[in-house]
């Protein structure tokens, strides 16, 4: 008999994509290879209690998982995680701060566990937009302006704003976009068509994060490319999405189910390549390792534009990663597979610079 890889799949978490990360998780798990994985199951609760979890996937989704991982009361679960040979690597399904900004990267590496996806220091700056945006500015790849607004001015600012929106006025121009510089699936994120919704937009980004960026409106067709792989990475066709709302929030990605997707996109060949060798880049820039989506915006002057990188993209049954990969020849459990034989090769190289004991 051939002993099964022991992979923990951690979802949940204390970020505001909680319920993001347990639907990506039910997915996951639902396609993950069961007779080459032993899997075990442990959430992460938004209070920050961790519970193992063996009962029926379906109720990750809805969240009833929680009150039947309590029922069972198998103890700590992060302790048991740290035990010797329980895991031989963990696939950290998820998003936003506290998952995907390096810092369970960081517990991972130093309980010496191998896991899929970016390091501490790429899902760091991954997940700051600003530092990002200087990351890939440096790398020469188009992308969009912006200013930055911390959540301690805005009670100056209530009292004066003419000064910022004369800056806005000049550099952005209206409509543009205010988002929380650390947050994904679009949360706190709004689109400000005129000056009067300014401070309104920049009070709703501040309960998500206490960095603001305040963003140019690029017009243009919404695309991604999903990268995969380590040193050599590779990028998958180029997807559009065809959002049912004024751009692309969380609601139309993951609540009306009115959004539209169009793999591969309707895009010359030219753009459909830019974006690709863009989104090889932008990972390498940043030092990625084994996945992440890149977005974009296509004018129609047909100029490419770099909105963001995601290094732990989603993985429900409507996220555009998998997808784009089944287009490109990878069906969804095989590329769980590859994720995570990318994890060993990743704890490989990175374990290579230490004398291990």
């Amino acid at each position: 008999m051939v002993n099964k890889i022991k992979v923990a799949v951690l979802f949940g978490g204390q970020s505001s994509e909680h319920e993001v990360s347990r639907i990506s998780a039910q997915s996951v798990l639902e396609n993950i290879d069961r007779d080459r994985f032993a899997i075990k199951a442990i959430g992460i609760t938004k209070s920050g209690e961790w519970l193992t979890y063996d009962g029926d996937i379906s109720l990750l989704g809805t969240g009833q998982w929680e009150e039947v991982a309590r029922k069972k009361c198998q103890g700590d679960a992060y302790t048991k995680l740290r035990e010797k040979n329980s895991v031989d690597v963990v696939f950290p399904v998820l998003h936003g701060p506290n998952g995907e900004d390096g810092s369970i990267q960081g517990l991972l590496q130093l309980v010496d566990i191998p896991y899929v996806g970016c390091n501490i220091l790429s899902s760091a700056v991954g997940m700051d937009k600003e530092f990002a945006k200087l990351v890939f500015n440096n790398a020469g790849i188009p992308q969009a302006d912006y200013i930055k607004v911390m959540r301690s001015e805005l009670e100056e600012l209530k009292g004066e704003m003419d000064e910022l929106l004369e800056r806005v006025s000049d550099k952005l121009g209206w409509p543009c976009f205010v988002k929380p510089a650390n947050a994904g699936s679009s949360v706190g994120v709004s689109k400000v068509k005129d000056p009067k919704e300014l401070f309104e937009a920049l009070k709703f980004a501040a309960k998500y994060d206490s960095k603001i960026l305040i963003e140019e409106f690029i017009k243009g067709r919404e695309l991604e490319c999903a990268v995969l792989g380590n040193d050599s990475p590779t990028a998958s066709t180029v997807g559009e999405i065809i959002p049912s709302n004024d751009f692309y929030d969380y609601n139309a990605k993951y609540i009306d189910g009115k959004s539209g997707t169009v793999i591969p996109a309707d895009i010359d060949e030219r753009a459909m390549e830019q974006i690709r060798d863009y989104s090889v880049r932008a990972f390498k820039a940043l030092g990625c390792s084994g996945l992440s989506r890149v977005d974009f915006f296509l004018e129609e002057s047909g100029r490419v534009i770099l909105n963001e990188i995601n290094t732990m993209p989603g993985f429900t049954s409507i996220s555009m990663y998998a997808k784009l990969w089944e287009a490109s020849g990878i069906p969804y459990k095989e590329l769980i597979t590859r994720l995570i034989d990318l994890a060993f090769e990743s704890y490989q190289q990175r374990t290579r610079s230490y004398e291990r004991k």
